[in-house]
């Protein structure tokens, strides 16, 4: 009797062991973030099917390599993650293959042109409003239809006061995408309108970086398009036009010097007051995206006026970040002291705080031929791939879970936390460009999977607890941006059924009395009242385009690529010619390394040229190069 009492206590106790891990972890017989749908992806066809349940642990997926770095981070569950299942994200595709062949095989012109339509609409609903109840303020609140410019009574809420500048925001951001709507008549208003009322000889305290890409960018792409002789959008010269917003823009650049003075490094300034330089209480700390993402607008500005100030400071801040680089790893940190050098933040990543710096550096390249920036771009990218990506090694095969670029220490490559923000969504649009399709695929269908789930992208989302960590949604168009990339480069339907699924959202959602809000709660659907610039000058636009196969971008003789706030620019030869002999002088250009272990930049001067055997080539041209290059103009 006693061992019978024995093996009955035995199995008593295995079994409450078993039940404490289940509850405990939540993760079910595998550790791992297991997918139960599997991707095959070629150029035409995308297939999903059901896999078998499989109960072993996958000696690659992205959990067990946390607890094989031995990270201790462990974040709590927020409030909805008890009700939510503990199952993949990629099971909210419900479709078997037979089904999904069905539903995402094809696109009928009939419902294009009618997604085409809701999107102008979705436009217009909020332009409108904005014109109607809040110009000439910078923002719209959509609840209670008034305008919302900078918060002067709070100067510490930089969260409102590094966007406003009490300019005109949301009208000078969207002037390109009227065009692209083919409203020339609303162009040309809104463009006088900017002439005769815009001034930037402000009170205002903005963020460097985002005058940058919202405002400055703005200008010198409605400019160009205005003088463009090719006229893609037909003829919408405007009578009397005299360079005005090519002046609006050198004047606003000219406000933003002051961030580039007295820093022993270069990297400039977060913050400056428009009208009397940088404030005397400016923090000396800035992040990685904002300081070294000025390039594209400051250098088209640069050339096009041919004064090479602006280009050179914003090309000698990339540098200056580039030389602090890891040498372990080539991974740049977050947030950088910009008079020491000294990384205060060391998380690497590919959201906020790091996304564009990456993306400039190849858009440059393909602007202005620099090849010093394609090749920090292709030694940044591989970095990426070596310490940031985790998964499988071939992203639609093999044992494990697909693909995920999570954060880690740029010193040492070990995973620093377990969640993902949305900004992250803007990179499988940039491997589009780079020509990996295959891995943006895999990419893209992670963050469209967790908006199947919520019906929008969570500021941030935990892969380990697979539930939001940061609950809101500002309407932002990263997601959307990857999406209509990746139907240039594929001409698959499947994502156009993605860019429907997203405007029906949206709709659903975010609409209110005048406008769209931004999601305070992707889970219970409770708004705030704001409406971003972005929402009009990217997230729009790019449905809009992704529906509107003729759109003259598509159908012009001209090549185009979009900035990071989604405005148009050209890629004209114009661009790669210069008016002055060398980007940087030989002493300035070679950067004073204070900290000896970093390594020496790629190409850090025009006056030491690196032998052509050691530069980088242009990448291999795939099967999906050539529909790029339709876009981007990469041949």
């Amino acid at each position: 009797m006693q061992w019978r009492s024995l093996v009955v206590g035995l199995l008593v106790l295995r079994l409450a062991v078993s039940c404490v891990l289940w509850l405990a972890f939540g993760l079910g017989p595998s550790w791992g973030f297991n997918f139960p749908i599997k991707f095959n992806f070629n150029l035409h066809k995308i297939e999903l099917f059901r896999e078998t349940d499989g109960t072993s642990t996958k000696s690659n997926t992205w959990l067990n390599q946390l607890h094989r770095n031995g990270n201790p981070h462990h974040s709590t569950c927020s409030k909805t993650a008890g009700n939510s299942p503990k199952k993949s994200y990629i099971s909210l595709f419900e479709d078997g293959r037979d089904e999904y062949a069905k539903k995402y095989s094809s696109f009928p012109d009939n419902l294009k042109s009618k997604m085409r339509g809701m999107a102008k609409e979705m436009f217009y609903f909020g332009y409108d409003n904005y014109m109607k109840y809040a110009f000439p303020e910078d923002e719209l609140n959509p609840i209670d239809c008034q305008g919302r410019g900078p918060d002067v009574l709070n100067p510490s809420n930089i969260n409102i006061n590094d966007v406003l500048g009490n300019y005109s925001l949301t009208l000078i951001d969207t002037l390109d995408t009227l065009l692209v709507l083919g409203n020339v008549s609303e162009f040309h208003r809104a463009v006088k309108l900017v002439i005769d009322t815009v001034s930037f000889d402000k009170d205002s305290t903005v963020q460097v970086f985002e005058a940058n890409i919202r405002i400055l960018g703005s200008l010198i792409s409605a400019h160009i398009l205005l003088t463009d002789s090719k006229q893609p959008f037909g003829n919408v010269g405007l009578k009397d036009y005299d360079n005005e917003l090519l002046h609006l823009a050198h004047d606003l650049a000219v406000r933003l010097l002051p961030a580039f003075e007295n820093t022993s490094t270069g990297i400039p300034y977060p913050r400056v007051n428009l009208k009397s330089g940088v404030p005397p209480d400016s923090v000396n700390e800035t992040c990685t995206a904002g300081a070294g993402s000025l390039l594209v607008e400051f250098g088209i500005l640069s050339r096009l006026i041919g004064d090479s100030t602006f280009e050179w400071v914003a090309r000698r801040a990339v540098k200056a970040l580039w030389n602090l680089r890891s040498n372990e790893t080539g991974l740049l940190g977050n947030v950088v002291n910009i008079q020491t050098g000294q990384w205060v933040g060391k998380q690497s990543g590919l959201g906020a705080g790091m996304d564009s710096f990456y993306e400039y550096l190849l858009k440059s390249y393909i602007l202005f031929g620099e090849k010093e920036d394609y090749t920090m771009f292709k030694a940044a990218y591989e970095s990426i791939q070596n310490h940031l990506r985790r998964g499988r090694e071939e992203c639609n095969e093999g044992e494990g879970d697909p693909p995920l670029y999570v954060n880690v220490n740029m010193f040492n490559g070990q995973i620093m936390n377990t969640w993902i923000d949305s900004l992250q969504a803007f990179f499988p649009g940039l491997q589009v460009l780079n020509g990996d399709v295959e891995n943006a695929i895999c990419l893209h269908a992670f963050y469209y999977a967790i908006w199947k789930r919520f019906g929008a992208l969570p500021e941030r989302y935990n892969w380990q607890l697979q539930a939001p960590d940061v609950l809101f949604y500002p309407l932002r168009p990263e997601l959307v941006e990857s999406t209509y990339l990746l139907y240039q480069a594929t001409k698959n339907p499947f994502y156009l059924h993605v860019g429907m699924d997203i405007l029906q959202s949206l709709e659903k959602y975010t609409k209110v009395r005048c406008g769209y809000a931004t999601l305070h709660h992707v889970v219970d659907k409770s708004k705030e009242d704001r409406m971003e610039s972005f929402f009009l000058s990217e997230t729009c636009k790019y449905l809009y385009l992704l529906f509107d196969e003729d759109n003259p971008l598509h159908k012009s003789e001209n090549k185009y690529i979009f900035t990071t706030e989604g405005h148009v620019v050209p890629i004209d030869k114009r661009f790669r010619e210069k008016q002055w002999k060398d980007m940087l002088p030989c002493e300035e250009a070679m950067l004073s390394e204070q900290d000896t272990s970093s390594p020496p930049p790629a190409n850090t001067s025009n006056c030491e040229r690196i032998p052509d055997e050691r530069r980088y080539a242009l990448p291999l041209k795939s099967v999906y190069m050539r529909q790029i290059d339709q876009m981007v103009g990469l041949l």
